[in-house]
């Protein structure tokens, strides 16, 4: 126990890549054969790493000695690769062919969500803007809502509720996108393009299109990947002030 204690110490961050790798197939696994895809593997993945992290402190799980790797894959360097990573397959070329109704989805996604956010900030008793503001861009996406945080000053506290409030509704679009898909005639890319300028949530939206029809994915996670650009320049800039001013 003691060498793989060692081994384990001294690769920590590969040995979280393996914990992620065996969780997702795991949750993969029990989307396919027990829920019968009804609830896609990303959703079982995410709900069973909070769940994890609830044992945890400051850092969640990464609190234990054993899994002191998970707080380099799951922070802030990392998060802005993945960023950077998935803009780099995006280009305003490919976007304007949803036309009109692509981009304009992005603004009213980005805008209703963020108001949507804010309100709920309000209701819970943050009267301050900065708060309001950060809470409302982490309902935009949790990568928004700790970018708009740090520029703006808000508290640690805030920001981690700005995090879970994304989270949270990353995990709702991907739980039900495949169940309003009919509904919304969510089956070309077009409308795969608006729904993802709506929603938002990249990863949430990839998982949802997955469940829904795997050849969506692409057209939803290009517009998903402005729409987290467009938030971190809005939410703490002209959206920020307009709070400013409500407040």
């Amino acid at each position: 126990m003691e060498v793989i204690e060692k081994l384990i110490d001294k690769n920590g961050l590969v040995f979280a890549f393996l914990l992620v790798g065996i969780l997702t197939a795991l949750s993969y696994w029990f989307s396919k054969k027990v829920t019968n895809k009804k609830i896609p593997g990303a959703a079982i993945a995410i709900s069973a790493a909070l769940v994890f992290a609830y044992f945890g402190n400051e850092k969640g799980i990464a609190d234990f000695p054993l899994f002191a790797g998970m707080a380099l894959l799951g922070g802030s360097m990392l998060r802005d690769f993945a960023i950077v990573a998935t803009a780099m397959g995006a280009s305003f070329h490919e976007i304007k062919k949803a036309g009109l109704a692509g981009i304009m989805s992005l603004f009213i996604g980005i805008i209703f969500t963020f108001t949507i956010g804010a309100i709920i900030a309000y209701l819970m008793g943050y009267t301050d803007a900065k708060s309001i503001a950060t809470i409302g861009a982490g309902a935009c996406t949790y990568i928004v809502g700790p970018i708009t945080g740090s520029a703006i000053g808000a508290s640690s506290d805030v920001i981690a509720i700005s995090i879970a409030t994304g989270v949270l509704k990353t995990v709702l679009v991907t739980i039900f996108t495949p169940m309003i898909a009919p509904k919304i005639h969510l089956d070309n890319p077009n409308t795969a393009m608006v729904f993802g300028g709506m929603m938002g949530t990249t990863s949430g939206v990839a998982a949802g299109l997955a469940a829904t029809d795997p050849k969506l994915v692409p057209y939803g996670a290009l517009t998903a990947t402005f729409y987290t650009g467009l938030g971190a320049l809005l939410c703490p800039s002209i959206l920020y002030y307009l709070v400013q001013l409500a407040v």
